[in-house]
């Protein structure tokens, strides 16, 4: 069992947003999988002009660019001057550090998750952004589909939360375990749902051929009873996402893949949420919800670095509870 004693704050509050009418240049610090997506995203969105990505490869970061009308950086000097705000979808274990380099390059900066693989790196990049009034985002989009379904509107707080994220081998994200790499999607999304902190963590799993701990099975306590099991794994034969919240007065039971819910609750839920922009676009969402806190046009982006930190605290425990059982 591994202890919480200082679970990071979930302010609400954005980092120093103000109006901009101007357009945007944006860029992409990566050009892995997700760099691409982000760098799509930026191209499509009106008042955005897409600038280009950066790589230590310039290669790659020219087949994510060019296509979209975009350069190819291959020093980050360069490209921080080129850009008004940034997405870092690079390595987790870089993160942090390419965050503080486009913050004090003045830069708005929408991070991947997870924010950092360190507390201590995390609340580095929030402080600093905080000291030059600048937005931060953190990249978990699931916050997006839940919203848009309804359930963080829900009155009453949950008892029970059983989470599943399983998908089969892959060589992305190596650099974390699956902790960091999957369950924490779903760490957020209980914290979100949640008004109490968590307060003790259990785990146990399995690691894959590299030592990287690939499955978890993880029970986490909060300080009202409230009670999570999260499963996940990067070598099951495919892949399933799957969720059961219960409530004092009735559960709600997802399926993330085939966008279905069923819902015993007597509160209201979109049936139709699927088929609403948000939902079938969660990182288009949250991508757009960025730009618009930059420009002063919303009051926060989806995912505060705060609330990044916290779910980011939660999953480092889970992952020393996962090392104290081995």
């Amino acid at each position: 069992m591994y202890d919480l004693p200082q679970v990071a704050s979930r302010a609400r509050r954005v980092l120093g947003a103000s109006p901009m009418t101007e357009i945007l240049r944006a860029g992409v610090i990566g050009a892995g999988v997700f760099g691409g997506y982000h760098a799509t995203q930026y191209a499509r969105l009106a008042g955005v002009s897409f600038s280009g990505v950066y790589d230590t490869h310039p290669d790659r970061a020219a087949k994510v660019a060019m296509p979209l009308g975009g350069r190819a950086f291959a020093d980050l000097e360069s490209f921080l001057a080129a850009v008004d705000v940034v997405t870092v979808a690079s390595p987790a274990i870089h993160h942090a550090e390419q965050a503080l380099a486009a913050i004090a390059a003045g830069k708005a900066v929408y991070v991947e998750k997870p924010i950092a693989v360190s507390v201590a790196d995390a609340q580095r990049v929030a402080a600093a952004a905080g000291a030059k009034g600048l937005v931060v985002a953190c990249g978990h989009q699931e916050r997006v589909v839940f919203q848009a379904m309804g359930l963080l509107d829900i009155p009453e707080q949950p008892r029970l939360l059983e989470a599943l994220r399983h998908g089969p081998p892959s060589e992305r994200s190596r650099d974390v375990t699956a902790v960091l790499d999957l369950m924490v999607h779903d760490i957020d999304l209980a914290l979100a749902i949640s008004a109490s902190e968590p307060v003790t963590a259990e785990a146990e799993g399995a690691r894959g051929p590299d030592g990287v701990w690939d499955q978890a099975r993880a029970e986490v306590t909060f300080e009202n009873g409230f009670t999570c099991l999260l499963d996940v794994s990067r070598r099951a034969p495919e892949r399933r996402r799957t969720m059961r919240i219960v409530y004092p007065s009735g559960e709600v039971q997802i399926d993330f893949l085939a966008r279905t819910f069923r819902n015993t609750t007597p509160f209201a839920l979109n049936p139709d949420f699927a088929d609403t922009p948000a939902a079938r676009d969660p990182l288009g969402a949250s991508v757009e919800g960025f730009v618009n806190a930059v420009r002063g046009l919303a009051p926060r982006p989806v995912v505060t670095p705060q609330e990044a930190i916290a779910a980011l605290d939660l999953a480092i425990a889970v992952e020393q509870a996962l090392e104290d059982a081995a």
